[in-house]
């Protein structure tokens, strides 16, 4: 089975446990936090996915993280579920499937606005806005930067991209001119 299919299987259960506990957004911000800290521990990474190391000592592990980083029984549990399938290595997806679920079930988008440099927050406020206008759901802006955009913002919702830099204008006027 592939991974995307074995993440949103098990984030499509965890909606639901969620939904009907009303710990949606606890379950989906300490999964986040767990994805996170597995992603960014080779260490942890290694002794969850060694095969040297007993599960007991491997479900010890997981329940030290789950407790450092404040989780709840819902998430501890889950957790551990997916250190006994040995499906740890899924979490990073399975937390990212969640999330989109859960925004999806709010009328939640995210869209990742790109620009050459930092924007003002009152731009930012003004984008958002029209961003919401466009598409007629809530916004969550994602901000990122990319010198090589040299002026402008490029905004990606979903698979729309909205291209607004200098960079694809002088483009559009390079082929243009050579055509």
């Amino acid at each position: 089975m592939s991974a995307s299919v074995v993440a949103r299987r098990y984030a499509r259960a965890l909606l639901e446990l969620g939904t009907e506990t009303g710990q949606l957004e606890q379950l989906v911000n300490e999964l986040g936090s767990a994805a996170e800290a597995y992603a960014t521990s080779t260490e942890l990474r290694q002794a969850l996915e060694s095969p040297v190391v007993p599960l007991e000592q491997k479900k010890a592990v997981v329940g030290e993280v789950a407790d450092r980083l404040g989780c709840g029984p819902s998430s501890k549990n889950t957790l551990f579920l997916l250190t006994d399938r040995r499906r740890m290595k899924n979490l990073p997806e399975i937390a990212r499937a969640l999330r989109e679920m859960s925004d999806a079930k709010k009328g939640v988008v995210h869209a990742e606005v790109i620009s050459a440099r930092p924007l003002s927050e009152e731009y930012h406020a003004k984008l958002k806005a029209q961003l919401e206008r466009m598409t007629g759901k809530k916004i969550v802006v994602d901000r990122r930067e990319d010198p090589s955009l040299l002026a402008g913002v490029v905004a990606r919702i979903g698979d729309r991209v909205y291209d607004g830099s200098l960079r694809a204008r002088l483009s559009q006027m390079k082929s243009t001119l050579l055509n």
